[in-house]
């Protein structure tokens, strides 16, 4: 999106092409509303025969909004999570750096990052927030979640004042609720739908709950539709399945724990071998791997397919 002027600048419809380009990529709820705003907003401006629009279009998979929902990337955006590693490491590395000198970098940029969490945690534990509603979820919040999360569990919580509940049916275990938000578009106000899915258990912990918009299943956050449902159903706190570990900030990080592998742990052939050379799908850097895996999503009603699973921790951050 950030070559749009480049690319349309000149077009006497730019500012119209930019509107309709960003509402269809960053509005679509759903991959078949995206084709069909996409075709729709071709038709209209003459674009078919653009060759970056058809790139683009052909690699919608990887960086549409509503076609990467389904996977939990902690709210990364695609180009954030091939960045955000090359970005830490900017200041510790070149390449001209010898082996010898990456792992002591390396060392150095781990205890940098344990600390600043540290920091993060104290602050996290000391910080005071006024309520900015009077429900318990936003106290239960607080005392749980991290700074950064909680600002943007209160995010959702504002946010939930604009929304309302139109209609509410039965869909086999589930009640399938039609939530608006009031959305400004262009200086105005235009009322959004969106499908939310609740199933009641015998308490709010055995509650099931889901939202077209899927932020949970993105960010790993509850988003101000299923709020308001929670709340219209007299849930007012939220269930732990939907907290995530990782949000925490009485969880104890393992790698700001573990004992850091320096230049004496290793013996190198090659003291001469550059950071360049090592960078290649075979290299590996000594990292801590955190392990398991936490289901989140079982079934996706009204879809007859599976929900996706969200890892927690799965796998190694290298």
């Amino acid at each position: 999106m950030k070559k749009l002027p480049e690319k349309f600048g000149k077009h006497k419809k730019y500012k119209s092409i930019k509107y309709k380009l960003k509402k269809d990529v960053y509005d679509s709820l759903t991959s078949s509303e995206f084709d069909e705003s996409w075709n729709i907003m071709l038709e209209t401006y003459e674009l078919k025969d653009n060759k970056w629009l058809k790139d683009l279009y052909a690699e919608r998979h990887r960086w549409v909004p509503c076609f990467v929902k389904d996977t939990f990337w902690a709210g990364m955006s695609t180009t954030q999570r091939s960045e955000s590693i090359n970005s830490f490491f900017d200041k510790y590395l070149n390449k001209k750096t010898t082996l010898k000198q990456f792992v002591e970098q390396y060392e150095n940029a781990l205890r940098d990052r344990a600390e600043k969490e540290n920091i993060e945690d104290f602050n996290s534990y000391n910080s005071w927030y006024p309520p900015i509603t009077h429900y318990a979820m936003e106290e239960q919040m607080k005392s749980v979640l991290t700074n950064a999360k909680f600002k943007e569990l209160r995010e959702e919580l504002t946010g939930k004042m604009y929304c309302g509940i139109r209609s509410l049916k039965s869909q086999n275990e589930y009640l399938e609720y039609e939530v608006f938000e009031d959305v400004m578009y262009d200086e105005k106000i235009v009322k959004k739908q969106f499908a939310v899915w609740f199933r009641k258990g015998d308490t709010h912990e055995e509650c099931d709950i889901r939202c077209i918009y899927r932020l949970f299943e993105f960010r790993g956050m509850l988003c101000r539709h299923a709020l308001t449902v929670l709340t219209n159903e007299n849930i007012y706190l939220v269930p732990n399945k939907y907290i995530l570990r990782r949000w925490r900030k009485d969880v104890k990080r393992r790698h700001t724990k573990a004992k850091l592998i320096g230049p004496e742990d290793l013996t190198l052939k090659e003291e001469g071998m550059t950071a360049e050379g090592i960078t290649g799908s075979k290299s590996r850097t000594p990292h801590t791997c955190l392990q398991g895996r936490t289901p989140l999503t079982e079934m996706i009603p009204g879809t007859g397919r599976p929900g996706d699973m969200i890892t927690e921790g799965a796998g190694c951050e290298s």
